[in-house]
């Protein structure tokens, strides 16, 4: 008679095995259709201008703590100095000290009245005793102006002291500023790698296109100039188009955004600070309907600034990757006001 066995049923483990593998890719297909689609062009380079911009703000704080560190290592040295200086001339108040005490030991090693008792000529003791007076007298004002000098000299070291914790502080900014717009602009970097070499081809037609050489004519209208120094630092400032922009440049061979209007401003004969949050107080605020070719115009949260050129035109060094130009305002994102010099 035949024997009728069960069929072996697959293992608990196997069925379990399967179900996993199963739904492993069921979720991975899941997630190709729902995977998020690669950026385009557009999107990247508005992720990158943010990123410029972000950098920008860093840069210029960057600027603000250098300008900040040359002032105080000025300011520390010349305390440092007074304090050497100081130290001489407490060394040598101590040795005159010394010489009067030397000579009072000299003079009154004798009490008076045995002296006067003893001197075969009154009269010359007499003179003595009158000198000897006068280097006691001599000695009090050497060790008030020793004690003088002594505060003095522990207030200037105390000062330098303080001078030179902030410098470290300050120091210490900068190195955080540097580190935060070169990670910005690296992060700029990577999302421009991730194009296509034909996408990022154009991206860099589209900014060649907005960069125009210094030959090329701009339309600035007849617009009557801010004042007769605007007007010589805007011409300063259009000596440069076509320069690179770098990051934390004052000229003559490349330029940040306030290194530019800077340099412009000192060729006019006129000192304005170094960074966009300090221009801004160079001069009187402005809407932008007062505009005269020759102001500062400042956009994104002070992040930026340049020169009013005329015609709702900037001059200006816009960002990593360009150069000097001119730049329609309209551009520019958000403008904060102008300031007129």
């Amino acid at each position: 008679m035949a024997s009728h066995r069960r069929p072996k049923q697959a293992s608990r483990t196997r069925v379990t095995v399967l179900t996993a593998t199963a739904a492993a890719a069921v979720a991975l297909s899941s997630q190709a259709a729902h995977a998020d689609p690669k950026p385009s062009k557009s999107e990247v380079k508005a992720k990158v201008d943010k990123l410029y911009h972000e950098a920008e703000a860093a840069t210029e704080k960057y600027n603000g703590a250098k300008e900040q560190q040359d002032k105080l290592k000025k300011q520390v040295d010349a305390l440092q100095d007074k304090v050497a200086r100081g130290q001489d001339e407490l060394n040598s108040l101590r040795g005159e000290l010394g010489s009067i005490a030397t000579a009072q030991y000299r003079s009154g090693g004798i009490d008076p009245s045995v002296a006067l008792f003893l001197a075969s000529d009154p009269d010359s003791f007499l003179d003595q005793a009158s000198a000897l007076d006068q280097l006691t007298v001599k000695q009090t004002e050497s060790l008030q102006k020793i004690q003088s000098k002594q505060r003095t000299l522990a207030q200037q070291r105390q000062e330098a002291q303080d001078k030179l914790g902030d410098l470290a502080d300050v120091r210490k900014a900068l190195g955080e500023n540097k580190k935060k717009y070169q990670g910005k602009l690296a992060d700029a970097q990577r999302l421009l790698n991730s194009l296509t070499q034909a996408e990022r081809a154009k991206i860099q037609q589209e900014e060649n296109r907005a960069s125009r050489a210094s030959n090329e004519r701009v339309e600035l209208g007849n617009e009557a100039p801010a004042s007769n120094r605007g007007a010589a630092a805007l011409s300063a400032a259009a000596t440069q188009l076509g320069k690179p922009y770098v990051s934390g440049g004052s000229g003559p061979n490349s330029y940040d955004c306030s290194g530019l209007t800077q340099w412009a401003f000192a060729q006019a004969g006129v000192n304005i600070s170094r960074t966009t949050y300090t221009q801004q107080n160079d001069g009187v605020k402005i809407g932008r309907s007062q505009l005269k070719p020759g102001d500062l115009v400042f956009f994104n949260g002070l992040s930026h600034v340049g020169f009013y050129a005329g015609n709702n035109q900037i001059l200006h060094a816009p960002k990593p990757g360009t150069v000097v130009r001119y730049e329609s305002m309209d551009y520019m994102g958000t403008f904060q006001f102008g300031v007129r010099i």
